[in-house]
């Protein structure tokens, strides 16, 4: 059995302080690789955030690909049944890190937004319109 301590006081050991300047939250996400390097995929490939942050992304590929690649991706944020209130960010996004994953052939890659744009297929009901002619 492992020694555990039951109280450790934070002044004694200190607290480890989080390194990143933008907080990730680790959500799994429908992806959908695009595009790399400038060459769009035949066929794009569909994959899973692993952790998403306002300025990257980090998702397991069954492919590695170039440092400083520049990818096109769309995240679906909120997926509502027959494709009504599906909320997507299309983005262009740069790799930072490759590593290969826990899953063989597999990498995980860090990649940085460089444009966001958030999509809608659906529209703001009539009733939020506002008059033109005011």
């Amino acid at each position: 059995m492992p020694r555990r301590f039951v109280r450790v006081p934070t002044y004694a050991v200190g607290v480890v302080p989080e390194h990143r300047e933008y907080p990730r939250a680790t959500l799994k996400l429908p992806l959908r690789l695009r595009s790399v390097s400038g060459l769009a995929e035949e066929f794009p490939i569909t994959l899973v955030t692993r952790d998403l942050s306002s300025t990257g992304v980090y998702f397991l590929c069954p492919k590695p690909l170039p440092m400083g690649a520049s990818v096109e991706l769309e995240i679906v944020l909120v997926s509502r049944p027959m494709g009504c209130g599906n909320v997507v960010i299309a983005t262009k996004a740069q790799v930072r890190r490759v590593e290969p994953a826990a899953m063989p052939k597999w990498f995980g890659i860090a990649a940085s937004f460089e444009d966001l744009q958030f999509g809608r297929d659906d529209g703001v009901p009539s009733r939020f319109d506002f008059p033109t002619n005011l």
